[in-house]
């Protein structure tokens, strides 16, 4: 059977200045979304950590592992944790950066044995699901970048109809889905779905977990996308189907294992200088790393969503949240969240490293929603103190449907997703 071409990443750039600097460079992320292929490119030589006879060789000679041409691959290097130790050791006795590239989908469960932190000879890469941009279901036409450098220009037009943003939503960012029939492609999230609830959140520690109580709590997880939503509350949207005694313990080690395995990837919060003196929650804001976890975990399909625009509105903002986020990295960016006691939110706020910064509404469309998005975005503005910090570079309300990407009278950007990139 004929290969897949490889679709260029946005983190092949990200890894490639990485290997520049540092002598070995970890890149971690969900299963699926394409890290082992992504170091392939990049790499001389390659060693799969997950074959059973190289994993038994690791019990009793790591050294050997490590001979090959630069740089090398270790896929799924937590099989046997020793040898980050092992990496680092070669790294310092070595010469020249790019000696190494590790990938891991999840974090090891015992790190007792890694002696080093690896500082100064590791550099570390999160790899999500693809983008839309990525996939090449946006054109590209407004840049993340250019709106911190010029945000007075903004064109480009939505060539996506609100059914094929509900199928996107549904089949998710994994590469192995392009390609294949809109059927088959929805089936991977499901699939994706099953291995995480039946096995992969009870192998990253070697903790037996009920399957049947992982899919409650990811349902429950799903149904509070975009939210802050506490342990308790997500307790007792398990407690409603699940007659065994619970704890909050035990919801957050499930969490913490969806976690470690990149399933999970809340939000933090944004902390700006205000003018007034409200207080601003510190609370993480829940989000699952691709938007189809969520329709998977809830057995929702596009046509589902299409109707019940409210449940799409809440997993489109998601599948934002995943781009943004693979938008912002590759321009030394984070995405934060704002909330205060005042009930005032901003959904992203994307941070760069010199301080500069763009405050982000996602609203699925329709003129009354773009409105209130706007008059948010400008509420926050308001409050910040411009005197300590710096002005936003500019204020979007991201959205799904509506056919151009603008700026309106008050300076607002309405920009349609599939219009972004990085």
């Amino acid at each position: 059977m004929r290969k897949k071409a490889y679709k260029k990443r946005l983190v092949d750039d990200m890894l490639q200045a990485r290997l520049r600097r540092k002598g070995a460079v970890l890149i971690e992320g969900t299963k699926w979304c394409g890290k082992t292929t992504t170091a392939e490119q990049h790499a001389a030589s390659m060693l799969y950590m997950a074959d059973p006879e190289v994993a038994r060789i690791a019990e009793v000679s790591i050294k050997h592992l490590l001979k090959g041409e630069r740089p090398r691959l270790l896929d799924e290097w937590q099989v046997a944790p020793t040898i980050w130790d092992a990496v680092r050791f070669d790294v310092d006795h070595s010469e020249g950066m790019g000696q190494f590239i590790l990938t891991g989908s999840s974090v090891p469960a015992q790190t007792a044995d890694i002696v080093h932190s690896g500082v100064g000879r590791f550099a570390k890469l999160l790899m999500r699901p693809m983008s839309l941009f990525e996939s090449g279901e946006s054109n590209g036409e407004v840049s993340l970048s250019g709106l911190f450098s010029n945000p007075a220009r903004v064109e480009g037009e939505n060539r996506m109809e609100i059914d094929q943003l509900a199928f996107l939503i549904c089949r998710g960012g994994w590469p192995g889905a392009l390609g294949l029939s809109d059927k088959d492609a929805l089936g991977q999230a499901f699939d994706y779905y099953d291995v995480v609830a039946d096995s992969d959140v009870s192998r990253v520690d070697g903790v037996s977990r009920d399957p049947i109580r992982v899919r409650l709590l990811m349902r429950s997880y799903a149904r509070h996308q975009g939210t802050g939503a506490t342990i308790g509350t997500i307790l007792a949207d398990i407690k409603a189907n699940d007659s065994s005694e619970l704890s909050d313990n035990t919801v957050y080690d499930y969490i913490k294992a969806l976690k470690r395995t990149f399933v999970i990837e809340d939000m933090p919060a944004w902390n700006p200088n205000i003018r007034s003196k409200t207080a601003i929650r510190t609370g993480d804001t829940r989000y699952y790393i691709d938007p189809c976890i969520g329709t998977a975990a809830l057995g929702l399909g596009p046509n589902d969503l299409v109707n019940d625009l409210d449940a799409m509105g809440l997993m489109f903002e998601t599948l934002c949240v995943r781009d943004l986020r693979v938008y912002a990295e590759s321009i030394d960016g984070s995405v934060y969240h704002y909330r205060d006691k005042n009930g005032l939110e901003c959904d992203a706020v994307v941070h760069l490293r010199n301080g500069s910064y763009g405050l982000v509404e996602i609203k699925l469309g329709g003129d009354k929603l773009i409105e209130e998005g706007a008059r948010t975005l400008a509420t926050l503005a308001a409050l910040i103190d411009t005197t300590k910090m710096k002005s936003p570079s500019f204020m979007m309300v991201l959205t799904g449907v509506g056919r151009y990407a603008y700026r309106r009278p008050d300076g607002v950007l309405v920009v349609p997703i599939s219009c972004l990139r990085n």
